[in-house]
């Protein structure tokens, strides 16, 4: 067996160990942005560290457990803090949430990110729907043997962002008076902040947000046939952008005022789903 697929059967040996719970819906909380969890009607909490072989998120701001619970209705399977690549897990490791909460019974994965204004009209504490995005900065989790038992071998990307959830989140945001930004989300890899040329270059190449996440997830989930939406949180403007260093704190500071505005978003959405 496949050593990578060996190693994600076995978290949901122990993940089923612990709990039952079927997902429709998988979540994924950015940075300053795992409070939301604490709105989910919850039936069950896992830390990653009781999951073997699990990576462990080191960033502040990120919890590191899944939260099993409904949003209304919908079952959903909530990640409060996720694994960056810059953490120094292999790209396998980064993306293995993604795929266990597809082999949980996930079918929509739901990426909320924050990142870095590229495009000069974004304001920070802007929301915007990511509807394409950049990813040959880090390297392509679906690299090395195919695992066939997931999905095929040469993937399509023409789609990556479902338009009929990206419909839903339109619909939701205009009804509820919240304004939303669209755009194309690039990952660099981190952990240092993007330097103005960087941010430059990004723009050249048609993104309007950076960040260090959600790309290698998306294009994993899409691998594995789940229908994928995603919103970042505009935090900061890039460097280049503004007068002020950035910080993570700042990041954070940002995405917790923008938190009860994204939890509305949020919920709303995925009641809909």
């Amino acid at each position: 067996m496949n050593e990578v697929y060996a190693k994600l059967q076995d978290c949901l040996k122990s993940v089923r160990e612990k709990t039952d719970f079927v997902p429709k819906v998988a979540i994924v909380l950015g940075s300053g942005l795992g409070d939301y969890a604490d709105d989910i009607r919850v039936e069950c909490e896992i830390p990653y560290e009781d999951i073997k072989g699990f990576p462990v998120s080191t960033v502040p701001g990120h919890a590191g457990k899944f939260i099993f619970g409904y949003v209304g209705e919908v079952p959903v399977v909530c990640m409060k803090g996720r694994v960056h690549y810059y953490e120094g897990y292999p790209i396998s490791d980064v993306v293995l949430p993604t795929r266990l909460m597809k082999l949980m019974g996930a079918e929509i994965l739901f990426l909320t990110n924050a990142s870095g204004g590229v495009n000069p009209a974004f304001g920070a504490g802007d929301f915007m729907l990511i509807t394409d995005q950049i990813s040959v900065f880090a390297p392509n989790p679906l690299m090395g043997p195919n695992i066939d038992e997931l999905g095929t071998r040469f993937p399509d990307m023409s789609e990556i962002y479902d338009k009929q959830l990206c419909d839903i989140i339109r619909n939701t945001a205009k009804e509820n008076d919240i304004k939303l930004q669209e755009g194309v989300y690039i990952q660099f890899t981190g952990p240092s902040f993007e330097s103005p040329a960087e941010v430059r270059m990004a723009g050249l190449l048609g993104a309007d947000a950076v960040g260090m996440s959600t790309a290698v997830e998306a294009i994993t989930a899409n691998h594995m046939g789940m229908r994928i939406c995603g919103i970042s949180c505009v935090c900061n403007l890039g460097a280049g952008l503004s007068a002020n260093p950035l910080t993570h704190e700042e990041v954070q500071e940002a995405a917790n005022k923008a938190a009860p505005l994204f939890k509305k978003l949020l919920t709303e959405s995925v009641k809909r789903f």
